[in-house]
Protein backbone atom coordinates (compact mmCIF):
# COMPACT_ATOMS: atom_id res chain seq x y z
CA UNK A 1 0.00 0.00 0.00
CA UNK A 2 1.29 3.61 -0.93
CA UNK A 3 1.39 6.68 1.12
CA UNK A 4 -1.40 7.89 -0.59
CA UNK A 5 -3.79 4.67 -0.35
CA UNK A 6 -3.06 4.70 3.05
CA UNK A 7 -3.89 8.34 3.79
CA UNK A 8 -7.16 8.06 1.75
CA UNK A 9 -7.94 4.86 4.15
CA UNK A 10 -7.06 7.13 7.74
CA UNK A 11 -9.02 10.25 6.33
CA UNK A 12 -12.18 7.93 5.34
CA UNK A 13 -11.65 6.05 8.98
CA UNK A 14 -12.45 9.46 10.47
CA UNK A 15 -14.91 10.76 8.13
CA UNK A 16 -18.27 11.42 8.46
CA UNK A 17 -20.61 9.46 5.68
CA UNK A 18 -23.04 11.02 3.88
CA UNK A 19 -25.92 8.59 1.93
CA UNK A 20 -27.31 9.88 -1.84
CA UNK A 21 -31.18 9.71 -2.30
CA UNK A 22 -31.67 8.24 -5.94
CA UNK A 23 -35.32 8.17 -6.82
CA UNK A 24 -36.35 7.15 -3.37
CA UNK A 25 -33.57 4.72 -2.79
CA UNK A 26 -31.16 5.33 0.32
CA UNK A 27 -27.44 4.70 -1.24
CA UNK A 28 -24.87 4.34 0.88
CA UNK A 29 -20.70 4.01 0.33
CA UNK A 30 -17.36 5.72 0.54
CA UNK A 31 -16.24 5.79 -2.50
CA UNK A 32 -15.60 9.21 -2.77
CA UNK A 33 -13.61 11.51 -0.79
CA UNK A 34 -14.01 15.47 0.55
CA UNK A 35 -13.87 18.04 3.45
CA UNK A 36 -16.33 20.72 4.29
CA UNK A 37 -14.55 23.51 7.13
CA UNK A 38 -12.07 21.29 7.84
CA UNK A 39 -14.00 18.00 8.02
CA UNK A 40 -13.60 14.94 6.35
CA UNK A 41 -16.79 13.25 4.53
CA UNK A 42 -17.45 10.25 2.13
CA UNK A 43 -20.17 9.86 0.09
CA UNK A 44 -21.20 7.31 -2.55
CA UNK A 45 -19.35 7.55 -6.02
CA UNK A 46 -21.73 9.00 -8.41
CA UNK A 47 -23.50 6.92 -11.56
CA UNK A 48 -24.75 10.14 -13.61
CA UNK A 49 -27.03 7.74 -15.78
CA UNK A 50 -28.65 6.99 -12.58
CA UNK A 51 -29.28 10.84 -12.20
CA UNK A 52 -31.47 11.43 -14.94
CA UNK A 53 -35.43 11.19 -16.03
CA UNK A 54 -35.43 10.32 -19.68
CA UNK A 55 -37.50 12.69 -21.56
CA UNK A 56 -38.90 9.75 -23.81
CA UNK A 57 -40.82 8.99 -20.75
CA UNK A 58 -43.35 10.91 -18.42
CA UNK A 59 -42.37 11.86 -14.92
CA UNK A 60 -43.22 9.26 -12.24
CA UNK A 61 -45.34 12.40 -10.58
CA UNK A 62 -47.02 14.19 -13.54
CA UNK A 63 -50.26 12.35 -13.75
CA UNK A 64 -50.45 12.16 -10.32
CA UNK A 65 -53.68 13.89 -8.68
CA UNK A 66 -52.33 17.32 -6.58
CA UNK A 67 -54.55 16.64 -3.68
CA UNK A 68 -52.69 12.99 -3.60
CA UNK A 69 -49.56 14.69 -3.35
CA UNK A 70 -50.37 16.91 -0.93
CA UNK A 71 -51.38 13.87 1.14
CA UNK A 72 -48.34 12.26 0.70
CA UNK A 73 -46.66 15.97 2.49
CA UNK A 74 -48.53 16.28 4.97
CA UNK A 75 -47.82 12.13 6.08
CA UNK A 76 -44.18 13.74 5.53
CA UNK A 77 -44.81 16.58 7.83
CA UNK A 78 -46.35 14.62 10.57
CA UNK A 79 -43.83 11.65 10.10
CA UNK A 80 -40.69 14.64 10.62
CA UNK A 81 -42.58 15.86 13.99
CA UNK A 82 -42.29 12.85 15.55
CA UNK A 83 -39.19 11.14 13.92
CA UNK A 84 -40.49 7.98 14.58
CA UNK A 85 -36.72 6.20 13.35
CA UNK A 86 -34.78 9.07 14.49
CA UNK A 87 -33.94 9.95 10.97
CA UNK A 88 -33.93 13.57 11.66
CA UNK A 89 -32.18 13.32 14.76
CA UNK A 90 -29.18 11.53 13.04
CA UNK A 91 -29.30 13.86 10.82
CA UNK A 92 -28.56 16.78 13.36
CA UNK A 93 -25.71 14.72 15.10
CA UNK A 94 -24.09 14.66 12.00
CA UNK A 95 -25.05 18.04 10.73
CA UNK A 96 -23.51 19.56 13.33
CA UNK A 97 -19.92 18.29 12.80
CA UNK A 98 -20.14 20.20 9.62
CA UNK A 99 -22.29 23.18 9.99
CA UNK A 100 -20.90 26.58 11.07
CA UNK A 101 -24.21 27.17 12.91
CA UNK A 102 -24.67 26.13 16.70
CA UNK A 103 -26.36 23.00 17.21
CA UNK A 104 -28.88 24.67 19.57
CA UNK A 105 -29.33 26.68 16.53
CA UNK A 106 -29.73 23.55 14.27
CA UNK A 107 -31.97 21.89 16.33
CA UNK A 108 -34.55 24.67 16.51
CA UNK A 109 -34.17 24.43 12.79
CA UNK A 110 -35.22 20.96 12.29
CA UNK A 111 -38.00 21.00 15.16
CA UNK A 112 -40.00 23.34 12.70
CA UNK A 113 -39.09 21.78 9.62
CA UNK A 114 -42.66 19.85 10.09
CA UNK A 115 -44.13 23.38 9.69
CA UNK A 116 -43.36 23.08 5.76
CA UNK A 117 -45.65 20.49 5.28
CA UNK A 118 -48.80 21.75 6.80
CA UNK A 119 -51.73 21.39 4.48
CA UNK A 120 -53.05 25.03 4.87
CA UNK A 121 -49.60 26.03 3.35
CA UNK A 122 -49.29 24.27 0.89
CA UNK A 123 -53.28 24.68 -0.74
CA UNK A 124 -52.51 28.64 -0.18
CA UNK A 125 -49.12 28.25 -2.21
CA UNK A 126 -50.71 26.55 -4.97
CA UNK A 127 -53.90 28.98 -5.40
CA UNK A 128 -51.50 31.94 -4.64
CA UNK A 129 -48.78 30.85 -7.25
CA UNK A 130 -50.66 29.16 -10.00
CA UNK A 131 -54.24 30.33 -9.26
CA UNK A 132 -55.49 26.69 -8.03
CA UNK A 133 -55.14 23.22 -8.23
CA UNK A 134 -56.55 22.85 -12.32
CA UNK A 135 -53.72 24.21 -13.96
CA UNK A 136 -51.40 21.59 -12.27
CA UNK A 137 -53.61 18.61 -12.85
CA UNK A 138 -54.89 19.61 -16.14
CA UNK A 139 -55.76 21.95 -19.02
CA UNK A 140 -57.38 25.55 -17.60
CA UNK A 141 -60.09 27.09 -20.26
CA UNK A 142 -59.15 30.50 -20.92
CA UNK A 143 -61.17 32.74 -23.39
CA UNK A 144 -59.64 35.00 -25.59
CA UNK A 145 -59.99 37.94 -27.08
CA UNK A 146 -60.18 37.05 -30.34
CA UNK A 147 -63.40 34.43 -29.59
CA UNK A 148 -60.52 31.57 -29.71
CA UNK A 149 -60.64 28.52 -27.42
CA UNK A 150 -57.84 28.08 -25.78
CA UNK A 151 -56.40 25.79 -23.00
CA UNK A 152 -53.71 26.01 -20.79
CA UNK A 153 -51.43 24.04 -18.20
CA UNK A 154 -49.07 24.33 -15.57
CA UNK A 155 -46.65 21.63 -16.92
CA UNK A 156 -44.27 19.36 -14.51
CA UNK A 157 -40.59 20.89 -15.26
CA UNK A 158 -37.07 18.83 -14.83
CA UNK A 159 -34.94 20.60 -12.74
CA UNK A 160 -32.02 20.72 -11.11
CA UNK A 161 -31.97 22.53 -7.62
CA UNK A 162 -28.42 23.76 -6.05
CA UNK A 163 -29.08 23.95 -2.82
CA UNK A 164 -27.90 26.73 -0.28
CA UNK A 165 -26.97 25.46 3.33
CA UNK A 166 -27.33 28.05 5.81
CA UNK A 167 -30.45 27.35 6.70
CA UNK A 168 -32.37 23.76 6.58
CA UNK A 169 -35.40 24.95 5.64
CA UNK A 170 -33.94 25.48 2.21
CA UNK A 171 -34.16 21.52 1.81
CA UNK A 172 -37.45 21.66 3.30
CA UNK A 173 -38.71 24.61 0.54
CA UNK A 174 -37.21 23.10 -2.68
CA UNK A 175 -38.80 19.61 -1.49
CA UNK A 176 -42.23 20.63 -1.08
CA UNK A 177 -42.20 23.43 -4.13
CA UNK A 178 -40.40 20.36 -6.77
CA UNK A 179 -43.28 18.05 -4.96
CA UNK A 180 -46.18 20.60 -5.92
CA UNK A 181 -45.15 21.44 -9.60
CA UNK A 182 -44.76 17.22 -10.10
CA UNK A 183 -41.94 17.82 -11.65
CA UNK A 184 -38.48 15.89 -11.41
CA UNK A 185 -35.44 16.86 -9.23
CA UNK A 186 -31.98 16.61 -8.82
CA UNK A 187 -30.93 18.20 -5.91
CA UNK A 188 -27.67 18.85 -5.36
CA UNK A 189 -26.46 18.85 -1.84
CA UNK A 190 -23.74 21.92 -0.02
CA UNK A 191 -20.96 21.07 2.03
CA UNK A 192 -22.49 23.14 4.61
CA UNK A 193 -25.64 20.63 4.72
CA UNK A 194 -24.78 17.37 3.44
CA UNK A 195 -27.98 15.79 6.09
CA UNK A 196 -31.32 17.69 5.94
CA UNK A 197 -32.27 17.12 2.01
CA UNK A 198 -31.42 13.45 2.26
CA UNK A 199 -33.29 13.25 5.64
CA UNK A 200 -36.50 14.74 4.12
CA UNK A 201 -36.72 12.44 1.48
CA UNK A 202 -36.27 9.59 3.47
CA UNK A 203 -38.92 10.37 5.47
CA UNK A 204 -40.92 10.51 2.20
CA UNK A 205 -39.69 7.02 1.36
CA UNK A 206 -40.92 5.65 4.39
CA UNK A 207 -44.50 7.38 4.48
CA UNK A 208 -45.01 6.54 1.16
CA UNK A 209 -42.41 3.64 -0.08
CA UNK A 210 -42.16 3.51 -4.29
CA UNK A 211 -44.91 6.69 -4.54
CA UNK A 212 -44.29 9.10 -8.04
CA UNK A 213 -43.62 11.59 -5.42
CA UNK A 214 -40.39 9.82 -3.65
CA UNK A 215 -39.70 8.40 -7.37
CA UNK A 216 -39.65 11.92 -8.55
CA UNK A 217 -36.48 13.07 -6.15
CA UNK A 218 -32.61 12.47 -6.36
CA UNK A 219 -30.15 14.03 -3.77
CA UNK A 220 -26.84 13.55 -4.04
CA UNK A 221 -23.11 15.59 -3.10
CA UNK A 222 -20.73 16.59 -5.89
CA UNK A 223 -18.13 19.17 -5.53
CA UNK A 224 -19.59 22.39 -6.96
CA UNK A 225 -18.03 23.15 -10.19
CA UNK A 226 -17.16 19.96 -11.16
CA UNK A 227 -17.40 20.07 -14.84
CA UNK A 228 -17.16 16.24 -15.44
CA UNK A 229 -20.39 16.73 -13.55
CA UNK A 230 -22.07 19.23 -14.10
CA UNK A 231 -21.06 19.37 -17.78
CA UNK A 232 -22.98 15.86 -18.33
CA UNK A 233 -26.09 17.01 -16.24
CA UNK A 234 -26.53 20.68 -17.32
CA UNK A 235 -28.05 20.14 -20.53
CA UNK A 236 -31.46 20.42 -21.72
CA UNK A 237 -31.86 16.74 -22.86
CA UNK A 238 -32.09 16.34 -19.62
CA UNK A 239 -33.21 19.61 -17.38
CA UNK A 240 -35.78 22.44 -18.03
CA UNK A 241 -34.29 24.89 -15.91
CA UNK A 242 -31.32 24.87 -13.14
CA UNK A 243 -32.80 26.66 -10.13
CA UNK A 244 -29.50 28.01 -8.11
CA UNK A 245 -29.38 29.27 -4.39
CA UNK A 246 -26.16 31.12 -3.11
CA UNK A 247 -23.65 33.18 -3.56
CA UNK A 248 -22.09 35.31 -6.35
CA UNK A 249 -19.56 32.48 -7.15
CA UNK A 250 -21.83 29.71 -7.31
CA UNK A 251 -24.25 32.23 -9.19
CA UNK A 252 -21.65 32.86 -11.81
CA UNK A 253 -20.73 29.27 -12.12
CA UNK A 254 -24.71 28.26 -12.66
CA UNK A 255 -24.30 30.89 -15.57
CA UNK A 256 -21.92 29.34 -17.58
CA UNK A 257 -24.54 26.37 -18.62
CA UNK A 258 -27.27 28.82 -19.42
CA UNK A 259 -28.72 28.73 -22.88
CA UNK A 260 -31.38 27.79 -25.03
CA UNK A 261 -33.58 24.92 -23.51
CA UNK A 262 -31.60 25.49 -20.30
CA UNK A 263 -33.13 28.53 -17.91
CA UNK A 264 -31.85 29.56 -14.40
CA UNK A 265 -34.59 30.37 -12.09
CA UNK A 266 -31.87 32.04 -9.33
CA UNK A 267 -32.25 32.88 -5.37
CA UNK A 268 -29.44 35.72 -5.84
CA UNK A 269 -27.19 36.78 -2.61
CA UNK A 270 -28.91 39.22 -0.82
CA UNK A 271 -28.29 42.19 1.87
CA UNK A 272 -31.57 43.15 3.83
CA UNK A 273 -31.68 46.44 5.77
CA UNK A 274 -34.03 48.10 8.73
CA UNK A 275 -35.37 51.79 8.63
CA UNK A 276 -36.15 53.13 11.95
CA UNK A 277 -38.17 56.36 12.27
CA UNK A 278 -37.23 59.30 15.01
CA UNK A 279 -40.68 58.30 16.61
CA UNK A 280 -37.93 55.54 18.29
CA UNK A 281 -36.75 58.18 20.68
CA UNK A 282 -40.38 59.51 21.60
CA UNK A 283 -39.82 57.14 25.03
CA UNK A 284 -37.73 55.20 26.38
CA UNK A 285 -40.45 51.73 26.05
CA UNK A 286 -40.65 53.02 22.34
CA UNK A 287 -36.34 53.02 22.07
CA UNK A 288 -35.80 49.35 23.68
CA UNK A 289 -39.35 47.91 21.96
CA UNK A 290 -37.69 49.17 18.73
CA UNK A 291 -33.93 47.51 19.85
CA UNK A 292 -35.37 44.24 20.51
CA UNK A 293 -37.17 44.38 17.12
CA UNK A 294 -33.90 45.07 15.36
CA UNK A 295 -32.17 42.59 17.03
CA UNK A 296 -34.35 40.07 16.41
CA UNK A 297 -34.36 41.37 12.45
CA UNK A 298 -30.62 41.32 12.70
CA UNK A 299 -29.99 37.83 13.63
CA UNK A 300 -32.00 35.57 11.98
CA UNK A 301 -30.09 31.94 12.00
CA UNK A 302 -27.09 34.14 13.42
CA UNK A 303 -27.01 36.59 10.63
CA UNK A 304 -26.70 33.90 7.78
CA UNK A 305 -29.68 34.22 6.37
CA UNK A 306 -30.32 37.11 3.42
CA UNK A 307 -33.35 38.10 5.57
CA UNK A 308 -31.07 38.98 8.43
CA UNK A 309 -30.61 43.12 9.01
CA UNK A 310 -27.21 44.27 8.29
CA UNK A 311 -27.78 47.58 8.18
CA UNK A 312 -29.56 49.56 9.70
CA UNK A 313 -30.74 53.52 8.96
CA UNK A 314 -32.21 55.73 11.98
CA UNK A 315 -33.77 59.05 11.88
CA UNK A 316 -31.92 61.53 14.34
CA UNK A 317 -28.99 62.86 15.67
CA UNK A 318 -25.90 61.13 17.08
CA UNK A 319 -26.50 61.36 20.34
CA UNK A 320 -29.89 59.75 19.56
CA UNK A 321 -28.26 56.80 17.25
CA UNK A 322 -25.42 56.29 20.25
CA UNK A 323 -28.40 55.78 22.57
CA UNK A 324 -29.93 53.12 20.33
CA UNK A 325 -26.88 51.55 19.49
CA UNK A 326 -25.69 50.59 23.03
CA UNK A 327 -29.39 48.99 23.27
CA UNK A 328 -29.19 47.48 20.26
CA UNK A 329 -26.06 45.65 21.15
CA UNK A 330 -27.07 44.74 24.93
CA UNK A 331 -30.11 42.86 22.55
CA UNK A 332 -28.11 41.20 20.09
CA UNK A 333 -26.41 38.85 22.54
CA UNK A 334 -29.93 37.60 23.85
CA UNK A 335 -31.20 34.37 23.07
CA UNK A 336 -33.97 34.53 19.95
CA UNK A 337 -36.04 31.71 18.38
CA UNK A 338 -33.76 31.86 15.32
CA UNK A 339 -30.89 33.14 17.11
CA UNK A 340 -28.16 31.71 20.00
CA UNK A 341 -26.89 34.17 22.13
CA UNK A 342 -23.18 33.49 21.03
CA UNK A 343 -22.38 33.42 17.45
CA UNK A 344 -19.10 32.83 15.73
CA UNK A 345 -15.81 35.09 16.70
CA UNK A 346 -14.77 37.22 13.96
CA UNK A 347 -12.06 36.36 11.29
CA UNK A 348 -9.09 37.92 12.63
CA UNK A 349 -8.81 39.96 9.36
CA UNK A 350 -12.13 41.59 9.96
CA UNK A 351 -11.35 42.62 13.77
CA UNK A 352 -8.49 44.21 13.20
CA UNK A 353 -10.38 46.57 10.84
CA UNK A 354 -12.94 47.19 12.78
CA UNK A 355 -10.26 47.51 15.86
CA UNK A 356 -9.03 50.52 13.87
CA UNK A 357 -12.79 51.88 13.65
CA UNK A 358 -12.56 52.33 16.92
CA UNK A 359 -9.74 54.42 17.38
CA UNK A 360 -11.54 57.01 14.44
CA UNK A 361 -14.14 58.73 17.25
CA UNK A 362 -16.40 60.28 16.80
CA UNK A 363 -17.13 59.95 13.21
CA UNK A 364 -17.26 56.09 13.76
CA UNK A 365 -18.21 54.47 17.40
CA UNK A 366 -18.16 50.98 18.34
CA UNK A 367 -20.04 48.53 20.89
CA UNK A 368 -19.09 45.11 21.45
CA UNK A 369 -16.02 42.80 21.70
CA UNK A 370 -16.76 41.21 18.67
CA UNK A 371 -16.99 38.11 20.52
CA UNK A 372 -19.77 36.77 18.93
CA UNK A 373 -22.37 38.15 21.18
CA UNK A 374 -23.18 40.89 19.18
CA UNK A 375 -21.40 44.11 17.47
CA UNK A 376 -22.86 47.41 16.39
CA UNK A 377 -20.47 50.08 14.76
CA UNK A 378 -22.06 53.65 14.06
CA UNK A 379 -20.70 55.08 11.02
CA UNK A 380 -21.56 58.62 9.17
CA UNK A 381 -21.62 56.00 5.57
CA UNK A 382 -22.10 52.06 5.75
CA UNK A 383 -19.06 50.44 5.73
CA UNK A 384 -17.54 48.94 2.99
CA UNK A 385 -17.28 45.63 3.93
CA UNK A 386 -20.01 42.87 4.89
CA UNK A 387 -21.40 43.28 8.30
CA UNK A 388 -21.24 39.52 9.74
CA UNK A 389 -21.19 37.15 12.66
CA UNK A 390 -24.02 39.17 14.66
CA UNK A 391 -22.42 42.64 13.38
CA UNK A 392 -24.86 45.72 12.32
CA UNK A 393 -24.13 48.74 10.86
CA UNK A 394 -26.19 51.61 11.93
CA UNK A 395 -26.20 55.13 10.43
CA UNK A 396 -27.64 58.02 11.22
CA UNK A 397 -29.96 60.38 8.94
CA UNK A 398 -31.83 63.37 8.67
CA UNK A 399 -35.15 61.58 6.91
CA UNK A 400 -35.75 58.23 6.33
CA UNK A 401 -35.91 59.17 2.44
CA UNK A 402 -32.00 59.95 2.81
CA UNK A 403 -31.55 55.80 2.97
CA UNK A 404 -33.37 54.94 0.20
CA UNK A 405 -30.00 55.89 -2.30
CA UNK A 406 -28.50 52.75 -0.15
CA UNK A 407 -31.29 50.28 -1.65
CA UNK A 408 -30.80 48.39 -4.94
CA UNK A 409 -31.58 45.24 -6.75
CA UNK A 410 -29.79 43.36 -3.93
CA UNK A 411 -32.05 44.54 -1.39
CA UNK A 412 -34.15 42.35 -0.15
CA UNK A 413 -36.18 42.42 2.96
CA UNK A 414 -36.80 46.33 4.42
CA UNK A 415 -38.20 46.15 8.25
CA UNK A 416 -39.33 49.45 9.23
CA UNK A 417 -40.24 51.15 12.15
CA UNK A 418 -42.79 52.03 13.22
CA UNK A 419 -45.88 50.35 11.23
CA UNK A 420 -47.38 53.55 9.82
CA UNK A 421 -44.42 54.58 8.23
CA UNK A 422 -44.27 51.63 6.40
CA UNK A 423 -47.22 52.81 3.57
CA UNK A 424 -45.49 56.02 2.84
CA UNK A 425 -41.82 54.29 1.95
CA UNK A 426 -42.66 50.92 -0.25
CA UNK A 427 -43.38 52.38 -3.65
CA UNK A 428 -40.17 53.70 -3.15
CA UNK A 429 -38.55 51.07 -1.94
CA UNK A 430 -39.53 48.74 -4.49
CA UNK A 431 -38.45 51.30 -7.19
CA UNK A 432 -35.15 51.18 -6.19
CA UNK A 433 -34.88 47.56 -6.11
CA UNK A 434 -35.89 46.33 -2.62
CA UNK A 435 -38.50 42.87 -2.98
CA UNK A 436 -40.21 42.90 0.70
CA UNK A 437 -41.15 45.44 2.92
CA UNK A 438 -42.29 44.15 6.25
CA UNK A 439 -42.40 45.92 9.69
CA UNK A 440 -39.65 45.58 11.55
CA UNK A 441 -39.01 42.41 13.97
CA UNK A 442 -41.04 40.30 11.26
CA UNK A 443 -37.94 40.01 8.42
CA UNK A 444 -37.68 35.84 9.46
CA UNK A 445 -41.82 35.29 8.82
CA UNK A 446 -41.65 34.03 5.70
CA UNK A 447 -45.11 33.35 4.20
CA UNK A 448 -44.94 30.58 1.69
CA UNK A 449 -47.63 31.59 -1.25
CA UNK A 450 -45.87 34.96 -1.47
CA UNK A 451 -43.30 36.22 -3.98
CA UNK A 452 -40.14 35.09 -2.78
CA UNK A 453 -36.80 36.95 -4.30
CA UNK A 454 -39.56 39.29 -6.48
CA UNK A 455 -40.98 36.26 -8.00
CA UNK A 456 -43.71 33.50 -7.15
CA UNK A 457 -41.39 29.76 -7.02
CA UNK A 458 -44.20 27.79 -8.52
CA UNK A 459 -45.27 29.92 -11.90
CA UNK A 460 -41.26 30.17 -12.37
CA UNK A 461 -40.78 26.23 -11.60
CA UNK A 462 -43.45 25.21 -14.22
CA UNK A 463 -43.12 24.88 -18.08
CA UNK A 464 -46.32 26.70 -19.38
CA UNK A 465 -47.98 24.99 -22.20
CA UNK A 466 -51.00 26.57 -24.65
CA UNK A 467 -53.32 24.50 -26.78
CA UNK A 468 -54.91 27.11 -29.17
CA UNK A 469 -57.83 26.09 -31.43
Amino acid sequence: MNSEQSAMQTMQSEAVAICHVIKGECITGAGAAYRSGGVPFTAPLLDLDTLVWPRAEPGPAFATPLTEIIDVLVATGDYLRRDPDGLLASALAHLAKVSTLPEALLARSYAGLHNHFQRRSLEFQVEQELGGFDVLDGWREVPCLSGRAARVRAFPPRLVHVLAGNAPGVAALSIVRGALTKGVHLLKIPSNDLFSATAILRAIAAVAPGHPVSRSFSAVYWRGGDEAVEGTLFRPQFFDKLVAWGGAESIRSAKRYIGPGFELVSFDPKTSISLIGREVFESEQNLQEAAALAAADATVMNQQACVSSRFQFIEGDVDDCDRFCAALQRELGMERPAATPLGKPLPEELAQEIDALRDLEPDYRVWGDGDGRGLVIRSEQPVDFHPDGKIVNVVPVADLRDALRHVGVATQTVGVYPLPRKAALRDALAARGAQRVVTLGRAALQEPGLSHDGFFPLHRFVRWVNDED
